[in-house]
């Protein structure tokens, strides 16, 4: 594992397993948008912008007051600490290369308004699993899979930590694998989707229906 710090920024590499259980500690409860996640099969790359929980960044809960001091009058126009934000989130750009294969599910590309909350990365000798809440995931095919991680732009303050007690499991035997590098058919977009853009056919027809009447 390789690691560079500008300005807090975070930037990592990894290469195999114990990599990828670093990498799934920093990623965890990152905000993954559909809408910003491409497989690149010519180039054997996929990648992803998500909006990441500066884990490395917390603030430890047992190192903070439950109030401030008493014997500090509290004067008009101070800052308040129950007003200082304790956490910071940040862009991060993900990449994985050296991919012969990305498939998905438990969600549509067409989603593209969708975010997905990653739980945990997990490598194994034949490739590397992106695992999301609501049964969602990824799947990267290869055995010298190698992933880059870095910070984009200057963190911002937020006062939420997040807390679940989902687990990320591996995706139900029955749930369908698309392929990333085959274009979106029908068959592959959501209900929703397909049921505005038959809509919109319909429409389409009436109006040159109408038309050649």
């Amino acid at each position: 594992m390789q690691t560079a710090s500008q300005s807090n920024r975070l930037k990592l590499r990894g290469r195999d397993r114990e990599d990828f259980a670093v990498l799934s500690a920093v990623l965890q409860d990152a905000l993954a948008p559909v809408r910003d996640m491409t497989f690149i099969a010519k180039e054997k790359r996929f990648a992803m912008v998500v909006n990441r929980f500066r884990w490395e960044a917390r603030a430890p809960l047992e190192d903070l007051p439950d109030q401030p001091r008493p014997d500090i009058p509290e004067r008009e126009g101070d800052a308040r600490f129950e007003d200082a934000p304790l956490y910071e989130r940040v862009h991060c750009g993900v990449t994985f290369d050296r991919v012969e294969g990305a498939y998905y599910t438990g969600f549509f590309r067409s989603e593209s308004e969708r975010i997905l909350n990653l739980l945990a990365v997990v490598g194994d000798s034949k490739g590397v699993t992106l695992h999301f809440s609501d049964d969602a995931a990824v799947r990267l095919r290869g055995a010298r899979v190698v992933c880059h991680l870095e910070d984009l732009g200057e963190p911002w303050p937020t006062r939420w930590r997040p807390s679940h007690e989902e687990a990320a499991e591996a995706p139900k035997e029955s749930s369908a694998w698309r392929d990333m590098a085959e274009p979106e058919t029908a068959e592959t977009r959501s209900p929703e989707t397909r049921t505005a853009d038959s809509g919109a056919a319909e429409t389409g027809t009436k109006d040159v229906d109408s038309e050649k009447k």
